[in-house]
């Protein structure tokens, strides 16, 4: 198991959708909220996720297609 520190950005198009609950229901990761703030506007997470390699490749693929921003720190 690895972990990966990422900050996320959410667009607005985001706001109702449940993606926290996705990634702990679609996959084998666990995520560690560090901070986050959301608006009406945008939102952003500081997060550190574990899983193994291929399971967070397919997670910040998921995150990707949905035009969440992923920066890794």
């Amino acid at each position: 198991m690895i972990t990966k520190h990422v900050e996320l950005t959410f667009p607005n198009t985001l706001k109702e959708e449940p993606i926290i609950y996705n990634i702990i229901k679609n996959f084998n990761v666990i995520p560690i909220i560090i901070e986050a703030s959301f608006s009406t506007e945008m939102g952003w997470m500081i997060a550190r996720f574990k899983g193994t390699e291929e399971e967070l490749e397919n997670l910040f693929k998921f995150l990707k297609e949905k035009e969440i921003q992923v920066n890794y720190k």
